[in-house]
């Protein structure tokens, strides 16, 4: 396959990818590095190049969920303080991945089974209590550790990050999803910015990839906002952990 037509396929996949990723708030680069990976492209290249795109997607997402009103600032600083100079920090580091991504897409395959098993018996759930919102302490625990995960993997820590606000019930689907677009966008550009060594390895086909992950990222954020019931959202939210799972389970 020529490169011409590995950009084309890579745009086509990143598209879909940005679209499934962008309904639940999320960005797609754990998607992105798998795809790349899959096709063989370099690894000094792709943790700059799914940041780039995870940049721009969180971007829209930011957007569309805030103008839908779901965006509450008391459920995003916390985690913001802790993660952003933990991602830019790990970001800096170049440990072997073996030791902690297998336990990482373990948790991940765990999280995504239960999101998609249980996901109407927890709207009928979500739809019967109120959300007590994050506490503070625990969310600048919380926004440190995931920050590194983030730092380390090469992606925004949206994978980590909502799954946790569900599991504790701190705040509703649709409003975690309004959570993690911003967390994803402060912690990729942290991270990109930890990473400008690498930055001269961004490809020739990035704007072609921009234009792609920007038309699904509106797609899926109008999904999300506006056409997803709450129980699709958390299938939905299943099916991207499964794929970093996948990604980080094969390497």
């Amino acid at each position: 396959m020529d490169l011409a037509a590995t950009d084309v396929l890579l745009a086509l996949a990143f598209f879909l990818v940005a679209t499934l990723f962008s309904s639940v708030g999320h960005a797609g680069a754990s998607g992105y590095l798998a795809v790349m990976g899959l096709l063989g492209i370099a690894p000094a290249v792709m943790r700059p190049t799914a940041l780039a795109l995870n940049i721009l997607v969180s971007g829209i997402g930011t957007w569309r969920f805030a103008r839908a009103g779901l965006f509450q600032w008391a459920n995003f600083w916390p985690f913001a303080v802790t993660s952003i100079p933990c991602a830019f920090l790990a970001a800096t580091l170049h440990l072997p991945a073996e030791w902690y991504q297998r336990l990482v897409a373990l948790a991940l395959l765990i999280g995504g089974l239960q999101l998609i098993l249980r996901a109407h018996a927890a709207a009928d759930t979500e739809a019967q209590v109120a959300s007590p919102g994050v506490p503070v302490a625990r969310g600048l625990l919380a926004g440190a550790a995931i920050g590194t995960l983030a730092g380390l993997t090469g992606t925004g820590g949206g994978i980590f990050l909502t799954p946790l606000l569900l599991w504790f019930g701190w705040v509703a689907t649709r409003n975690a999803a309004a959570v993690t677009a911003p967390f994803v966008l402060v912690n990729s550009m942290a991270g990109l910015s930890g990473q400008t060594v690498l930055l001269g390895n961004l490809p020739p086909a990035l704007p072609l990839w921009l234009g792609a992950v920007a038309l699904g990222g509106l797609i899926g954020t109008w999904l999300g906002t506006r056409r997803l019931s709450v129980a699709s959202l958390r299938r939905a939210l299943g099916a991207v952990l499964l794929v970093a799972a996948a990604k980080m389970g094969l390497g």
